[in-house]
């Protein structure tokens, strides 16, 4: 089922100091779905695109995956975890997780029940952050936003549940 969402502009403090306002193009639901953990349900994800449908990151940026959260988790447990999910997909190196999780230090902040944090992977390769609607930051170094969305999307996930609802294949 694809739901177009029109042009949203997000409002809010850049890293505590100042106005920002950024456009984010309008972008269609390819699919959602949400991520358990034995018991507990810890988000519900929604990844979104031009088209609707999902293709590859180079023919389907602007890529957007929100996650909004049923659990509070703390950043570093977000980070800790996201490394732990690069290590088992072996497809960056134990430097690149290192130095991205210092980048994410500054990018991510705790999260509540409720919140909503999102990616943005833009067609240069950068990948911009939101929580809540407010942008965090942009990651520059392009080898991450694969490495990034790769955590949902390759086929060796490990939530192929949730990877076949967000790239909606029955």
């Amino acid at each position: 089922m694809l739901k177009p969402y029109s042009v949203v502009l997000l409002l809010g403090l850049t890293g505590g100091v100042g106005f920002n306002a950024v456009a984010v193009p309008e972008l269609a639901t390819v699919g959602e779905g949400s991520y358990r953990y034995l018991f507990w349900q810890l988000y519900d994800a929604r990844l979104a695109t031009q088209s609707g449908q999902f293709e590859s990151y180079t023919q389907s940026t602007p890529l957007l995956l929100e996650l909004t959260y049923k659990r509070d988790i703390s950043k570093q447990q977000f980070i800790d975890a996201t490394v732990d999910e690069w290590q088992k997909l072996g497809q960056s190196s134990k430097e690149q997780q290192q130095q991205w999780a210092q980048q994410l230090q500054s990018l991510w902040q705790d999260v509540k029940e409720g919140d909503t944090l999102a990616a943005l992977l833009l067609a240069d390769g950068r990948v911009r952050f939101y929580l809540n609607g407010a942008e965090t930051g942009v990651l520059d170094d392009t080898a991450f936003g694969a490495a990034f969305f790769d955590i949902w999307l390759h086929p060796d996930t490990s939530a192929p549940k949730l990877r076949r609802q967000l790239i909606a294949i029955n």
